[in-house]
């Protein structure tokens, strides 16, 4: 609105000056019509401002619609039936659903799904805040050394939620509209991977139980992470999160035995992990191949041939947010962040 006032106070400055309404129109990028309607309205009434409308009254006053603003920011999860009813019972003021989301709208408040992270207490805050002030100095060359690792899980028939349809009132249920859901996925395939700037791993498949931390030893870091971190040079760093499997006595003595350097990672710090986004995009390329795999063979296939179709620079480019990452958490003093 300030913007539309400010517009017409330029057409009027340039008018008084002598220039033309079309010359006005171009300089301004405006319709022509817009300068003629802007300059008769000054004319008759003296102002640029729009003349008051004469349609309907709105049936609450400023007051009652800032007292909805109020209650929504000080009440982020309130529903808009919880808005009308705090509304009713406080000011006895009785209005719809639409009118409450009208009144936010206005205000600029939109209802949105919450986003969601793992529940940080006091000692994680602290000791993410700590690791990000250590590294927040650190260089892309310093990342570059690093060797990020995780496992991610894909079910046969999974629902990432992202999936939208479009359709007509009264057709929620309907059969082109509805989306059957599968118990437990369908089955599921768990895979670990590792990356860094210039290269990947091999996707490790873990099957036949859970991954312990013999398996660990004996299945990712003796075949996949140390000659990826041999490659990487003497100052390679190995980075796994804090899963039971990585941290038994048997892989730190492991990993002590053999000289890798790891990365001190805090606990429940999801959004630290370049490896997450890259899972993303991996999920995201498989639930887009087209006839989407029927089987656990078939998944796995998919899931293999899509990881190596991933270009190196969406994972280089993926791992250059790393001091970003790291200044968020600073900013957030250890709370959760964008990532």
């Amino acid at each position: 609105m300030v913007d539309k006032v400010i517009k017409a106070r330029k057409i009027i400055a340039l008018l008084e000056e002598g220039c033309s309404q079309c010359f006005v129109a171009q300089r301004l990028n405006v319709s022509r019509s817009t300068v003629q309607r802007i300059w008769q309205r000054y004319q008759e009434t003296g102002s640029v401002k729009r003349r008051p409308g004469s349609g309907r009254k709105t049936c609450t006053e400023p007051r009652n619609d800032r007292f909805l603003v109020s209650q929504a920011l000080r009440n982020r999860k309130s529903s808009y039936v919880d808005l009308k009813n705090t509304l009713e019972e406080v000011r006895n003021v009785q209005i719809s659903l639409w009118t409450v989301r009208r009144r936010l709208l206005a205000a600029n408040i939109h209802s949105h799904r919450p986003a969601r992270g793992p529940k940080l207490l006091r000692g994680h805050r602290v000791a993410r805040l700590s690791f990000a002030r250590n590294c927040v100095s650190w260089t892309h060359e310093d990342w570059d050394r690093v060797l990020f690792s995780d496992e991610a899980r894909i079910s046969l028939h999974g629902e990432d939620r992202r999936r939208r349809v479009l359709r007509r009132r009264g057709e929620r249920f309907a059969e082109a509209c509805f989306e059957e859901i599968t118990p437990y996925g369908g089955g599921s395939v768990m895979f670990w991977a590792g990356i860094n700037s210039m290269d990947r791993t091999e996707l490790v498949f873990i099957e036949n139980g859970t991954l312990t931390g013999h398996r660990y030893i004996t299945e990712v870091l003796i075949p996949y992470a140390q000659p990826a971190l041999t490659a990487l040079g003497e100052n390679s760093i190995f980075m796994d999160d804090n899963a039971r499997s990585h941290r038994s006595g048997g892989v730190d003595a492991y990993m002590l035995e053999v000289g890798i350097r790891r990365l001190d990672w805090p606990a429940r710090s999801p959004d630290l992990n370049p490896m997450e986004h890259v899972w993303d995009v991996l999920k995201r390329r498989v639930r887009s191949v087209q006839p989407a795999p029927q089987t656990i063979r078939e998944l796995k296939n998919v899931i293999t041939a899509e990881w190596e179709r991933i270009p190196q620079e969406t994972i280089k480019d993926i791992l250059t947010s790393m001091p970003r990452r790291m200044q968020a958490v600073i900013s957030a003093r250890g709370g959760h962040t964008q990532y």
